[in-house]
């Protein structure tokens, strides 16, 4: 399951230097121990002999390890900025042979790297050949992370803009057909019209309040369909029923913000505009262990098979017939779920729509 994009900006990472300081203690840790168990089998010497050598020489190379990694986060080698920071690491690969040579020199009398007394020159060579190029290594290694963890932010942003858009769409699209719908009663019904420009402004109040919001509760989401409710009923005033079936313990899930109101007025606009009889929308929420169920049902005309399949392909426009409700809220709940969600548009019989969604259960939370 993706991570679910919230209202707050994404700040690029930086690598959290403590755990990278762990990790490369336990790896050395581990190589230290394989080392010596590996080198008192040849040689037989006994094992606390053995990892007085490569404990030390494995703990030494944690400090370069991080500083690795550091490079590759601070100076990555790029395109761009290879002339500046390949002469950066040569030096800081420089300065790790020195320095591990200066070690072995001043503290082989204590631990007696070499049976004889050493040749700073001698030290010199075989630091380079063992450490040089495994210094280049960790900054390769380090280079691979710190660009993997750029490709994922890049994707979340991409994600977040894309959702952004996407929620974009139905305020001007809500805002159009609720106007309308009062425009025909201003002159007519004053009072009617009032009523709904009365729920209009609670609904854009919300809407302008939650801009940047990609989830709420369920319960804050049912309070913006009933409010659309409302203005829609006034319109249709008995030709419209609607059916409430909510589980009270599906109140607190998380779903995504105008999620369920694109889809009722898509069932209610559609379905009945052009109807002279009763029409019901059904509208009920079910919770199946940790599986949030939602369903928005109507009895109205439905859709014929070439809209189904046209629903199918990618966002369809808002100047189509069905669009925007359905095609963007599936686009929604493929940026924000991927696949652990379900979506699913079904043919009533003998007519009407079934919407049905399927959701990861989620206690919602402000924090």
């Amino acid at each position: 399951m993706r991570p679910v994009p919230d209202s707050k900006p994404i700040v690029r990472s930086r690598t959290p230097w403590g755990m990278w300081w762990a990790i490369s203690g336990a790896w050395w840790a581990l190589n230290g121990l394989t080392h010596a168990s590996s080198r008192a089998s040849m040689n037989g010497q006994s094992f606390m002999e053995s990892a007085k050598y490569d404990f030390i020489s494995a703990a030494l190379w944690v400090p370069f390890t991080v500083l690795a990694f550091w490079l590759a986060e601070r100076a990555p080698v790029t395109r761009i900025s290879w002339p500046r920071t390949v002469p950066l690491v040569v030096g800081a690969a420089s300065a790790v042979v020195l320095v591990r040579a200066l070690f072995v020199i001043a503290t082989d009398p204590f631990i007696h790297w070499y049976t004889n007394p050493p040749v700073f020159s001698d030290v010199l060579i075989t630091s380079i050949t063992n450490n040089f190029f495994l210094f280049f290594l960790f900054v390769g290694a380090g280079h691979a992370l710190v660009y993997a963890r750029r490709i994922r932010e890049r994707e979340e942003l991409l994600s977040r803009a894309e959702l952004q858009h996407l929620k974009a769409q139905l305020h001007p699209h809500f805002l159009f057909n609720t106007l309308n719908a009062i425009s025909a009663y201003v002159r007519a019904e004053p009072d009617t019209a009032i009523q709904m420009i009365t729920r209009l402004s609670t609904l854009l109040r919300h809407a302008l309040q939650r801009a940047h919001t990609q989830e709420v509760s369920l319960e804050e989401e049912l309070s913006i369909v009933a409010a659309y409710v409302d203005i829609e009923q006034v319109r249709f005033d008995e030709r419209l029923r609607v059916v409430w079936q909510i589980a009270p313990d599906t109140l607190s899930a998380t779903v995504p913000h105008l999620l369920l109101q694109p889809l009722v007025e898509n069932a209610i606009r559609h379905g009945f505009s052009s109807l002279s009889r009763l029409g019901t929308v059904e509208i009920r929420t079910e919770r199946h262990g940790n599986a949030l169920h939602l369903l928005v049902r109507d009895d109205g005309v439905g859709l014929p098979a070439s809209a189904l399949a046209q629903l199918d392909q990618p966002i369809v426009t808002s100047n189509t017939s069905h669009g925007i409700g359905l095609s963007n809220a599936r686009e929604r709940l493929r940026q924000l779920y991927g696949d652990a969600h379900t979506f699913l548009l079904a043919p009533r019989q003998p007519h009407g729509l079934d919407v049905r969604i399927v959701l990861p259960f989620r206690p919602f939370s402000r924090g």
